[in-house]
C-alpha cells in the first residue's frame, strides 16, 4: 500500500479505517471489532479513533481488534480541546494508551481547536514524543488561518491535519490543502463519503459502473488521487471493508474525474472549511 512519511521517518498508509460512532453500546462492539480485524488482514493498517468517540469506547473496541496485532497497525487517536492543556493532554494521552492497551499512539492529534492555547498543547505533544508515547503528533479540523498560527511552536514536526474533505465538500482544496501540502504535511480526510449522501449518487454511480465497482470505493479513489491524501472511511460491515480496500487499487480516468468535476464543481476560492 502507498504511504506517506511523517517526521519521525516512520510511514503512515494512506488508506485506513475509522471509528468514529463505533464503541457506542456493546452490542456491536464485537462486529466493529471484526470489521476492524477484516481490515488488518486485507493490509489496512492505519485505524483511526479518538477519546471523543464512544467516550472512550472505541479506543476499546481497536484493543479488541489489534490485540495480539499490535505491530501490524498504525494507530492514530485524538484528545479532546479541553484535554490538550500542557498537563491535560498527557493525563489524557495515558488514559487513551490504557484503553489502546498498547505502549504507544502512532500520530495523536487535537481533535479541534477550542480555548487552550496552542502553545500548550504542542508542550505536551513534544513531551509526549519525547517520552515515547507518541511517535508523531499532528492536528484536525485547522483551516489555513489555524495552521497558519502554529508557526514553530510545533518544533516543525506537525505531521497531519486530519480535515472534512469530499467530493461534496471540496472548501479545503482553495485554502488549507495547498498550504499543507506547501509545507508537507500530510490531509487525512475524513467522511469520504459525505455522511452517506454520496452512496449511490447518479454521478458516482456512472463511474463505478464502468469499472465495475461500487460508490463507496469511487468516493474514496476519488480522494486517493492525491498522492498526499489519506483516506479514513468507516465500516462495521466486513463487505464494507472489502469495498474500502478496493480503492487503493482503483485508478481513475481523466474521463471519470472530469464527470466528477461536472457534478461536484470545486467552490470558489477563500471558502470556509467545514467540520462534522
Amino acid at each position: 500500500m502507498r504511504t506517506v512519511e511523517l517526521p519521525s521517518g516512520q510511514t503512515m498508509p494512506v488508506l485506513g479505517l475509522g471509528t468514529w460512532r463505533m464503541g457506542e453500546t456493546p452490542r456491536t462492539a464485537t462486529a466493529e471489532a471484526e470489521a476492524l480485524r477484516a481490515g488488518l488482514d486485507l493490509g489496512l493498517s492505519l485505524i483511526d479513533t479518538a477519546e471523543m468517540y464512544g467516550e472512550g469506547g472505541a479506543e476499546e473496541v481497536v484493543a479488541d481488534a489489534i490485540a495480539g496485532r499490535r505491530d501490524e497497525a498504525f494507530i492514530v487517536s485524538k484528545v479532546y480541546p479541553h484535554n490538550a492543556s500542557r498537563q491535560g493532554a498527557v493525563a489524557a494521552c495515558e488514559r487513551s494508551l490504557s484503553r489502546l492497551r498498547t505502549d504507544r499512539i502512532d500520530l495523536y492529534l487535537l481533535h479541534w481547536r477550542g480555548s487552550i492555547p496552542l502553545a500548550e498543547t504542542f508542550e505536551a505533544f513534544l513531551q509526549l514524543r519525547r517520552d515515547g508515547k507518541v511517535l508523531d503528533f499532528g492536528v484536525s479540523n485547522f483551516d489555513l488561518e489555524d495552521m497558519q498560527q502554529i508557526g514553530d511552536l510545533d518544533g516543525g514536526l506537525t505531521a497531519s491535519n486530519q480535515i472534512y474533505y469530499n467530493l461534496a465538500r471540496r472548501e479545503a482544496e482553495t485554502t488549507v490543502l495547498p498550504w499543507c501540502r506547501q509545507h508537507r504535511i500530510p490531509i487525512m480526510a475524513y467522511s469520504p463519503y459525505d455522511q452517506g449522501s454520496l452512496i449511490g449518487h447518479p454521478a458516482l454511480q456512472a463511474v463505478a459502473d464502468r469499472h465495475q465497482a461500487t460508490t463507496a470505493t469511487v468516493a474514496i479513489a476519488w480522494l486517493l488521487r492525491h498522492p498526499d491524501v489519506v483516506a479514513i472511511p468507516k465500516s462495521s460491515r466486513i463487505e464494507g471493508v472489502r469495498e474500502i480496500r478496493a480503492a487503493h487499487d482503483l485508478k481513475l480516468e481523466e474521463t471519470d474525474l472530469a464527470a466528477l468535476d461536472r457534478a461536484f464543481p470545486a467552490p470558489s476560492a477563500g471558502s470556509r472549511l467545514r467540520i462534522v
